[in-house]
């Protein structure tokens, strides 16, 4: 067992490298097909009159003069060596900005992940064992309803209701626990009913199995078998889901840092995009990447870890 899970640990994390190259290709040409030009961006933002001279003169500063490739061979050996660009706009260091952002999206994105697993849970079982009633259909509408918000229009309405109208929580920025509530609501909202229909099924496909049966033959008590192996077994197929989770959370925090103001990486990038500062971008990129790969893999160890047939397979291997 422990050799093919070192080995598949090995594995994943051979595949980073050509991963990570994929994404900075593909960041470094989409971020490019934008027709308006950073150095014009960079001098309108300046109030500076841009003309061709002024324009081609930045463009030389920035380094945008040269082939797409040379550009690209230039960045790649920066990041080999950590060394993530100057921001266009700023003309500070691209990781320094990134970094001491980073824990404020960090913070919203673990705060929206125990928000899912603290309600989709309780609701997912619930929903399961009163199969059929008023209890489940409500559960199910609202599971359904949450999935089909918007994201931007589900943090205005919660904007207008808890903080205008009811005045229960602040409107913006960062700071206080109450802060974190509405924003995380938000983004953790729509992944909260697909996990509420996702352990509902799982949990009445294990009410099935044999071994429950067995169990309710033996004597045991509905609540042990339901805590001690449903949901135990439950829980296997729901490991691979939380890496992907994690990654989501990070990547759409972008849209409710902009509702909400929150002062995190989802804002400076929306910021940065609109000002052409292509070092942001690929940093910020590149940053979310690494994060997503590496959460994905430590969740496919512990699924098998948890899950015995793979721990058999591979100790047949």
């Amino acid at each position: 067992m422990y050799e093919s899970t070192w080995m598949f640990c090995l594995k994943r994390i051979l595949t980073l490298p050509f991963v990570l190259l994929g994404v900075s290709i593909l960041t470094f040409v989409f971020i490019r097909f934008v027709p308006v030009e950073p150095a014009e961006v960079i001098l309108r933002l300046a109030r500076v009159a841009p003309t061709e001279e002024a324009i081609q003169a930045l463009r030389e500063e920035l380094g945008t003069d040269k082939s797409f490739l040379l550009q690209y061979l230039l960045w790649g050996k920066g990041v080999l060596q950590l060394d993530f660009g100057t921001s266009f706009v700023s003309k500070l260091p691209v990781a320094h900005e990134l970094f001491t952002k980073l824990p404020a999206t960090i913070e919203l994105a673990i705060a929206a992940f125990i928000l899912i697993l603290g309600l989709s849970i309780p609701f997912g079982v619930i929903s399961a064992l009163y199969k059929h009633t008023i209890i489940d259909k409500i559960i199910q509408f609202f599971s359904i309803l949450s999935v089909s918000i918007p994201t931007f229009w589900l943090g205005f309405l919660l904007l207008y209701l808890f903080s205008l109208k009811l005045g229960l929580f602040p409107t913006n920025g960062k700071g206080t626990p109450a802060h974190l509530v509405l924003p995380a609501f938000a983004l953790a909202l729509p992944t909260i009913g697909l996990f509420v229909q996702f352990i509902r099924s799982t949990i009445l496909e294990e009410l099935q199995q044999q071994y429950v049966q067995y169990a309710r033959l033996r004597g045991l008590k509905s609540s042990v078998i339901l805590i001690r192996h449903v949901l135990r077994n439950a829980a296997i197929p729901l490991t691979p889901l939380l890496g992907m989770t994690l990654g989501n959370l990070l990547g759409g925090a972008v849209i409710v840092e902009q509702v909400f103001s929150w002062p995190g990486l989802g804002r400076y990038l929306i910021e940065s995009i609109m000002n052409r500062d292509y070092p942001v971008v690929q940093c910020y990129v590149l940053i979310i990447a690494v994060i997503y790969v590496l959460a994905n893999l430590c969740t496919d160890i512990l699924h098998r870890l948890l899950d015995p047939h793979l721990m058999m397979k591979g100790r047949r291997d």
